[in-house]
């Protein structure tokens, strides 16, 4: 039982908890779950406890009870504010807990800065846990009817599937992009410059992407609603631009700020056929412990 995937995993809860509760299971209570679903399925060895704590740079951690008694904690750093990022950074602790544990069995600690290695075996057992996180608490059969693989969401739209699944904004953005049947990209700055994005796969597949790993810092385009907040009404803004503002080809930008976070937000959607081949885009999409939550 403990060799399935994390997407197996997923499925199978998601399987029990649709026959219990229906579309009422939203958005799904991580902490419950755990105890609950570990106490059935490992009782001599389940989720004894989850709590926040001091973690200093740590997002969260899977923890082995101290000596004497049985089971594991789940442990979110207290400092994060969020709750979506919260609920996220607990399933991806379960995800770790249903998985991993034997392979680790004194306990796993995860840091933002380790979930972006994914050279490593610790980095692909970090993107293992986001994928279980992702299609726990975002079913891709429900998020579809919320927002179609043929849709342009919004912005707005897509802030009501994180509502409706209690996560963050950019992973509610970044699960529907999987999934995406647009070509799409996903990028999010701060302060002028570009932290990270993602396409969605047929815009990867196409060549549209913007390189910022292993690279130096990735400035704005001086002509996007992103470089220019002044442009913006309550925070939020929609433009089209021709070829060579943000891409070779033009693109229709919806830009929304975050001052909560500190961050700016953006949606790139392009037109439906690439307008020439790419050999480079093979290997470059940024990683999805970015996109989730950190």
């Amino acid at each position: 039982m403990e060799d399935k995937s994390p997407q197996r995993w997923a499925i199978d809860l998601t399987l029990v908890l649709k026959a219990r509760d229906g579309d009422d299971r939203f958005p799904l209570d991580v902490k419950s779950l755990a105890k609950a679903y570990s106490h059935q399925v490992f009782p001599d060895d389940p989720v004894t406890m989850l709590k926040g704590d001091d973690l200093g740079r740590f997002e969260g951690g899977l923890y082995k009870a101290p000596p004497g008694k049985k089971g594991w904690g789940i442990i979110y750093n207290s400092a994060i504010k969020s709750p979506g990022r919260i609920n996220f950074t607990l399933a991806h602790e379960f995800g770790h807990y249903l998985v991993h544990r034997n392979q680790f069995p004194n306990g796993l600690q995860c840091s933002a800065e380790d979930m972006a290695k994914w050279d490593s075996e610790y980095g692909q057992i970090e993107q293992q846990a986001n994928e279980f996180a992702a299609s726990l608490l975002m079913p891709r059969d429900d998020f579809a009817k919320q927002a179609p693989p043929r849709s342009r969401p919004t912005f707005d739209q897509l802030g009501a599937c994180a509502n409706r699944y209690g996560v963050s904004l950019s992973a509610a953005t970044l699960r529907w992009l999987q999934f995406s049947e647009q070509r799409t990209l996903f990028v999010v700055s701060r302060d002028g410059f570009i932290l990270w994005s993602r396409s969605s796969p047929k815009a990867l597949r196409s060549g549209a992407y913007i390189k910022t790993a292993n690279v130096r810092p990735v400035p704005l385009p001086t002509e996007s609603l992103a470089a220019q907040p002044h442009l913006l009404e309550n925070s939020k803004g929609r433009a089209e631009h021709p070829s060579f503002v943000w891409l070779k080809e033009p693109c229709a930008e919806e830009t929304i700020m975050s001052e909560r976070y500190d961050k700016t937000y953006t949606l790139l959607h392009l037109g439906a056929a690439p307008p020439w081949p790419s050999e480079e885009h093979e290997g470059e999409a940024d990683t999805f412990d970015h996109m989730m939550t950190r």
